[in-house]
């Protein structure tokens, strides 16, 4: 090997002693690891967006399940606001002896057919809230059927109530009821129904009062 000397300084070869030729390979493997860590930092932004887009997904599937459960919770409450009225409407036609004895045709319950978007119920003559008042047979059941009418308008979206005699009140080809009344001969129901909506919140019904009854009670005669 030649050494030089040169201002002093020795020399080896064509280097200065304490001086070494640029590694090129360490500044490659120094590029490679930050663009590594670049690869990196991207792929981790997507695992990211990927983790919110699932957790928004499952927030939206747990909002719609407790929207459903409320709708039915709903509809629940309607069925057994329903089953109470017919049961209240049954026991004053059973304490209305009087009008119960009459032809049906005559019979006031019996004319009930009732439809909340036809708007208030009409008003009855006489208030029958106690028995100073001295109302009538027929005096009295104007009133209860009025009381009643104005609950089923407060408590029941678009409803109707019908009472009638009902010998066929299920139709087997619809799987519902029906508001008809096809016997003169059958018991007596009342037939309560309104505008429900299905799990999914559209309704059962398109519009107006298409809807078939939800709720139809037999109202036994009074017992002797």
């Amino acid at each position: 090997m030649v050494f030089h000397r040169r201002g002093g300084e020795e020399q080896v070869g064509s280097f200065r002693r304490g001086k070494h030729p640029r590694d090129y390979s360490s500044i490659e493997k120094i590029d490679i690891l930050n663009m590594s860590k670049s690869e990196q930092t991207g792929f981790s932004l997507v695992e990211v967006l990927i983790a919110v887009f699932v957790l928004a997904l499952g927030v939206i599937g747990v909002a719609g399940m407790q929207l459903t459960a409320i709708r039915t919770s709903q509809q629940s409450a309607f069925q057994t606001t329903a089953v109470e009225l017919a049961t209240e409407m049954g026991d004053e036609m059973r304490a209305n002896d009087q009008q119960m004895q009459l032809p049906d045709g005559s019979n006031p319950f019996l004319n009930v057919d009732y439809q909340s978007q036809s708007g208030a119920p009409a008003s009855a003559h006489a208030t029958c809230y106690s028995r100073a008042a001295n109302c009538s047979g027929e005096e009295l059941a104007a009133f209860d059927i009025n009381e009643w009418e104005q609950r089923v308008k407060a408590s029941l979206p678009t409803s109707r109530a019908k009472i009638c005699r009902d010998g066929r009140p299920w139709d087997g080809d619809a799987k519902s009821l029906t508001w008809d009344c096809d016997s003169s001969s059958g018991n007596i129901l009342i037939k309560i129904g309104w505008r429900a909506r299905n799990p999914d919140g559209s309704f059962t019904a398109a519009s107006g009062m298409s809807f078939p009854p939800i709720v139809a009670l037999t109202v036994m005669p009074r017992t002797r």
